[in-house]
């Protein structure tokens, strides 16, 4: 087993982002890996900006529908985490190969604010129709995501 990754996310069957990522642990389901912001420059969504000198640990499900990840800012300050929504991941040795459905949900560091996003370019995608298993788990996964980061426990007890 390595302990380095190619992560790379993929849309609609092109290559969204590729990027190196260092393991963090392997549970057989769950794969979480740390990488550095790895996009140029900064991105501000207007709820949170992502940039030069974050770092992001990612967990990665063979088994879910989606990817959680947790933002720190270079000096370990918490941000909050991105939620995709993806097919199940599939690792193989150095490579995690993730496919993007649109769907995502931002939670803040203090929780305050869960945000759901991208609805839009997912009823835009065509999922529905090429394939409404797959549209159906990946609301089904929105809806969960957001359900446990409104609970008690938070998002924190998927990542325990």
């Amino acid at each position: 087993m390595t302990d380095r990754f190619t992560v790379t996310l993929t849309k609609a069957g092109r290559t969204k982002i590729s990027y190196p990522a260092e393991l963090v642990a392997d549970t057989g389901t769950r794969i979480t890996v740390r990488a550095p912001w790895a996009a140029e420059g900064v991105r501000d969504f207007g709820f949170v900006r992502f940039e030069p000198g974050d770092v992001f640990t990612e967990h990665f499900w063979r088994d879910r529908w989606y990817a959680v990840k947790e933002v720190r800012t270079g000096g370990g300050l918490l941000k909050g985490w991105y939620c995709d929504v993806t097919r199940p991941a599939v690792v193989t040795d150095g490579a995690i190969l993730v496919e993007d459905l649109d769907l995502d949900l931002w939670v803040s560091a203090d929780g305050s604010e869960v945000l759901r996003l991208d609805e839009d370019e997912f009823a835009e995608s065509g999922l529905a129709d090429a394939d409404p298993a797959a549209a159906a788990a990946a609301v089904r996964a929105l809806d969960s995501l957001e359900a446990q980061a409104r609970s008690a426990a938070g998002l924190g007890a998927l990542l325990s």
